[in-house]
């Protein structure tokens, strides 16, 4: 791999580059990759920013890149600043493409269309880095926020629904009802699994690095709960769905 080869992801919360791509980060970066990671909600000073900070250096994705709205439920998380789910779309979307015009990536990584977990700042990073990869390969659009660069590719994290039911049972002890809403998707659409054993531990010690969270976040909570060898399986494989871009030289995450 090149050592021009960049990696960014766009997540909603600290903790987000962690649990759901802490293990893809921290492989790109082992390869000599240039990772980085925006987050869309906290601001810079608050406890969870320096717990970000410290879960980057972990994955070795660089410096925190806080846009510094509110999350959708935690007025304290930005101080006098709007939630993210209420900021215009253009606004948002421009605020994404002057990142990747910065960092110019060759992968973007973000939520799929649920979120990957249903929380509304999810879904709504899902849909605002959508259009800031589109957008930023466009000169008539943001001018001001940099140099068109469009990304090779948009990776989707995810998890396949069968994972996601036998996980359910381990931890409930019962499959869910009939009409469930269940995070995932169908396994016929993830197109990408990386085996990211070896960054596991790593991975691990990132999402600890978020230290208010532990116990009482509902990811960190349920992976805490699962039996011992559902989560290393949780922690050791990543799933996305790839969006390509037509015109562009085609890129794949591997696995190692």
């Amino acid at each position: 791999m090149s050592v021009d080869f960049g990696v960014l992801g766009v997540h909603a919360h600290p903790d987000d580059e962690a649990i759901w791509t802490g293990g893809t980060l921290a492989k790109y970066a082992d390869e000599g990759a240039r990772t980085a990671v925006v987050t869309c909600t906290w601001a810079a000073g608050t406890q969870r920013a320096g717990e970000l900070a410290r879960s980057l250096d972990i994955l070795g994705a660089g410096e925190p890149r806080l846009l510094g709205y509110a999350d959708a439920g935690k007025a304290e998380s930005a101080p006098g600043s709007p939630r993210f789910v209420d900021v215009p779309l253009d606004e948002a979307v421009g605020r994404v493409v002057e990142h990747i015009r910065e960092f110019r990536p060759d992968v973007v990584l973000t939520f799929d269309g649920y979120g990957s977990s249903g929380h509304p700042d999810h879904v709504h990073v899902h849909r605002v880095t959508m259009a800031a990869v589109e957008a930023a390969g466009y000169d008539q659009l943001y001018p001001d926020a940099g140099d068109p660069w469009r990304p090779r590719a948009l990776y989707l994290a995810t998890i396949p629904r069968s994972v996601v039911i036998s996980h359910w049972q381990a931890v409930f002890g019962t499959p869910p009802e009939a009409g469930q809403t269940l995070p995932g998707v169908s396994d016929e659409q993830v197109t990408t699994h990386l085996d990211v054993e070896r960054w596991a531990e790593r991975k691990w010690a990132a999402m600890h690095a978020h230290e208010s969270e532990v116990g009482r976040g509902a990811s960190m909570t349920l992976l805490t709960s699962l039996p011992e060898q559902a989560r290393a399986q949780m922690l050791a494989n990543e799933w996305y769905r790839r969006v390509s871009y037509t015109g562009t030289r085609e890129t794949t995450l591997t696995g190692p």
